[in-house]
């Protein structure tokens, strides 16, 4: 099978890395891709957002799947025009997408199929944001409608705050705060049938003990030692075929990743978001852990096979990934500073850590930073403790200047195993 990715980040190069590895892959290729996905797929210049393109690529090269990896894209109906080649694709259709591109959507979506989410009002003007802010009162959730490259979310006890930013929004949903820990959970689909990965947990702040301003994501682990062992069955009947179900009984159906963005609250497990798309950085972690080979599992999701598809494998290891991340993270961050250490980490802590490119790039012979989370450095082991070890002990031979990482990734629950 000759494959396609598009992307350019963390989430592509884990993509990329798995489908290096199936012996199903006969040809790997990614566009634009970065510096660390050149090591294992031949590279390509194109515009990830100009669908006609992507169809072109993907003719020109006869790949038997594409596998578009970021959101704008998806919402921009890239997976629309190389469908309407002929070309297998996973990731779901403009108008499917919406699901992330569009908060007030998604919410419609769920109080139709019955979903648990958050309480919330969509607001245009200053005078229904102000409503809005005091019915809920604090902490208060102001979300951007559209789509922000996960930085459009603000969870602030600062009305001042939540004001400003809701008002810099055209469209905002403004909700209730959720209390407990949060859950990623993937799920491959073909629009009927429902497959949900293994669950992890991913760090939104900046700094250590949950501190500082909304990230991308700093880190993630998988599995989850505190999470109910009936959680994944939970949500997959009551959140994610249900929503699957709807968006095909709307005639939009959803093929392709459908993430659900949970948090375990005392009233039970509520929806904080869906996105449609493997999210960044929990892919990491999830498919480090994923034995079944990962071309045939999305080529199955592709062309609708996904019910004749055996049980999917998964390791008994656990898995860690840290962000590290360039100096001003997540305002403006600096880039093309030289990274070094990465021939060290291959040389000495493969094959249980490595490292996953985000934002960089070749300049002559060096790898640099080239934006704002800049490298995933993932490790499986035995349990969370040796899996943190050994992504730490990686992240300690990474030398990028001004850069910045987290501490303290899944040291809590590795501390509670």
């Amino acid at each position: 099978m000759k494959v396609l990715v598009i992307g350019n980040g963390a989430r592509e190069h884990a993509l990329c890395r798995s489908l290096s590895l199936d012996p199903d892959v006969s040809a790997l290729h990614c566009a634009p891709g970065n510096a660390g996905i050149a090591e294992v797929a031949e590279l390509h210049t194109v515009d990830a957002l100009d669908g006609e393109a992507v169809a072109v690529l993907a003719q020109r090269l006869g790949v038997d799947l594409v596998v578009v990896g970021p959101e704008a894209p998806l919402v921009a109906g890239v997976a629309d025009a190389v469908r309407e080649v002929g070309i297998p694709v996973f990731g779901p259709s403009g108008e499917a997408a919406q699901l992330e591109g569009s908060k007030a959507f998604a919410k419609e979506v769920m109080a139709a199929a019955g979903v648990p989410t958050a309480r919330s009002y969509v607001c245009t003007n200053p005078e229904e944001v102000a409503e809005a802010l005091d019915a809920f009162g604090a902490p208060y959730v102001v979300k951007d409608d559209g789509l922000a490259a996960g930085k459009g979310v603000v969870v602030t006890s600062d009305l001042e705050a939540a004001t400003a930013h809701a008002n810099a929004c055209e469209r905002v949903v403004i909700e209730e705060f959720l209390d407990g820990p949060e859950v990623s959970l993937f799920a491959v689909t073909d629009g009927d049938t429902v497959l949900p990965l293994q669950p992890a947990q991913d760090f939104k702040r900046a700094l250590d003990g949950d501190e500082g301003p909304n990230t991308g994501g700093m880190g993630a682990y998988s599995p989850l030692p505190w999470a109910d062992p009936k959680l994944v069955d939970e949500v997959l009947q009551t959140v994610l075929q249900p929503t699957v179900d709807e968006m095909r009984r709307r005639g939009t159906p959803f093929s392709g990743l459908l993430y659900a963005g949970l948090a375990i609250t005392s009233r039970g497990v509520r929806v904080i978001e869906f996105n449609a798309r493997f999210g960044d950085p929990e892919t990491q972690v999830v498919l480090a852990r994923l034995k079944t080979p990962l071309a045939g599992v999305l080529l199955a999701a592709a062309s609708g096979n996904l019910e004749d598809l055996p049980p999917l494998r998964w390791s008994e290891d656990a898995a860690v990934t840290v962000v590290v991340a360039s100096h001003n993270y997540p305002a403006t961050p600096r880039t093309g500073d030289p990274i070094t250490g990465l021939d060290e980490v291959a040389e000495l802590d493969a094959p249980h850590a490595w490292v996953l490119h985000a934002g960089t790039k070749r300049d002559g012979d060096a790898v640099v930073s080239a934006g704002g989370r800049v490298l995933s450095v993932t490790a499986s082991g035995k349990d969370l403790t040796e899996a943190r070890e050994r992504a730490y002990r990686a992240v300690g031979r990474i030398r990028l200047d001004g850069s910045q990482h987290r501490t303290d990734i899944a040291a809590k629950a590795a501390s509670e195993a």
